[in-house]
């Protein structure tokens, strides 16, 4: 009888210690034109992201004219006193970089990603862009047209068009978040070269902007580099433009966008709340978080693993805009499609889940599983430059401190289960969120009136 083989076999692996991990810290300089400067450090990241935010907010956008920092954040790129449309592209495609743009209720930005080496070459482009923007009538004529090619597409797009209506409802007509971001066919057509650089002139100045720079700067002398690119754009100076108070109205009702024959209904359910400089902000990421933040929040769990209604449904808050003096407000909303037959049932049932965490609140072990989803996932979340660049951006915009991030993770670790439910519930009342619907009106109205979860009004689809 033959002996048994034996097997020599190697100890498990043990996990190594936990590394403690910090939102990147910036330092902060101002250039002598007046140019805010944050830096940050990464080694071995070596395409490195560069933002530009100027102080050109959606409600600095003349009378009529909704849309015009849109185009003149897209002009930006579209040629310099030094290089034409064509020849912009081509240098900036050399350097290896791409450079966007948007505008948004706090004003426009741009966001520059570059390798390292290339770096010098690629600040000095938009360096141009922002110091003599060429402004071409025929460029400005081909990017109205684009915007306006734009619009239809938005507007057929179910989610798009939620949005849209939900924004017209919560804030009053004469506020500029009332209206479209990127405005409506009307006021972009009526959007000329000479209004693109009247604007440009009146608000574009580097007394007033801020450029974050992230990435492996080992090497790079950026305060001369920066000194002989963005600091060779000059302007006058002036002072951050007030920030006006936000004012919505959330009084609970249900507006359905008709959109006859619509096999689905897009869900589009929210109100104005807390934005980042309320101490309550960290309890209502949590809470929102544990309510509809990912496929096993309690949304999710019931209207698609139980009752098979959507593929998804999703809760979140999207700051809108705030001020140095600490006030603003966030989009606190839930969205989400269902199938049109269960449009009824689907609301019901959102609204139990409401009521139920209301009555129950939120278990230890959603806001344990809550806390590791939201704080665990920070080191990959941030592990490229542009994440970076973004984040502190997104603060200087909010006029947050520079180490508001890593307090922040701090603050989700330390909040409990009570105060997420609280901060939940006060987010989502059950009697005052604005709903809005877009889909077949004849199938939905009527079965939507009989929830009582709002006075139910019907608006065209356009």
């Amino acid at each position: 009888m033959s002996e048994l083989a034996t097997m020599d076999l190697h100890p498990q692996p043990r996990a190594g210690d936990a590394r403690p991990w910090a939102f990147p810290a910036p330092e902060r300089e101002a250039l002598a034109n007046g140019l805010t400067v944050l830096r940050c450090h990464r080694p071995g990241q070596q395409v490195v992201a560069v933002e530009m935010m100027l102080d050109a907010p959606l409600d600095a956008e003349p009378a009529g004219l909704d849309g015009i920092a849109t185009i003149m954040a897209r002009a930006f790129s579209e040629g310099t006193d030094k290089h034409t449309a064509e020849e912009f592209a081509a240098e900036l495609e050399r350097c290896g970089a791409t450079l966007d743009a948007h505008a948004d209720h706090p004003g426009v930005r741009l966001s520059l990603e570059v390798p390292a080496s290339r770096l010098a070459k690629a600040l000095g482009l938009v360096a141009d862009a922002l110091r003599a923007p060429a402004f071409d009538d025929s460029e400005i004529e081909r990017l109205v047209r684009n915007r306006l090619d734009e619009i239809p597409h938005e507007t057929a797009n179910p989610a798009r068009r939620a949005a849209k209506e939900l924004f017209k409802e919560l804030f009053p007509v004469t506020a500029r978040m009332s209206r479209p971001r990127q405005g409506t066919e009307e006021t972009v057509a009526a959007i000329d070269s000479a209004a693109v650089r009247a604007f440009y002139e009146k608000h574009v100045r580097p007394a007033t902007a801020t450029a974050v720079v992230v990435g492996d700067l080992t090497g790079i002398d950026l305060g001369a580099l920066l000194a002989d690119t963005l600091g060779s754009w000059t302007g006058s100076s002036a002072e951050p433009r007030p920030v006006p108070a936000v004012t919505a109205d959330d009084t609970g009702r249900v507006v359905i966008v008709d959109r006859p024959g619509a096999v689905q209904t897009q869900l589009l359910i929210g109100r104005v709340g807390a934005d980042r400089h309320d101490r309550v902000w960290p309890a209502q990421v949590l809470g929102t978080y544990c309510l509809g933040g990912t496929l096993t929040s309690r949304l999710d769990r019931v209207l698609r693993e139980e009752k098979g209604y959507t593929y998804g449904v999703r809760a979140f808050g999207q700051v809108l805009r705030s001020a140095p003096d600490g006030t603003g407000a966030a989009l606190l909303a839930i969205s989400g499609s269902v199938d049109t037959p269960n449009t009824g049932p689907a609301l019901d049932d959102l609204w139990k889940v409401l009521r139920t965490l209301a009555a129950d609140g939120l278990t230890d072990a959603e806001r344990d599983v809550a806390v590791q989803n939201l704080v665990g996932v920070a080191p990959l979340k941030f592990e490229t430059a542009a994440a970076v660049a973004g984040t502190l951006a997104d603060q200087v915009e909010q006029h947050l401190p520079d180490d508001y991030q890593s307090t922040l993770y701090q603050q989700l670790a330390e909040t409990g289960t009570v105060e997420a439910t609280a901060a939940a519930v006060n987010a989502f009342p059950v009697d005052r969120l604005v709903t809005v619907l877009v889909g077949d009106a004849v199938q939905i109205a009527e079965v939507v009136r009989d929830l009582g979860i709002g006075e139910v009004s019907v608006v065209p689809a356009e």
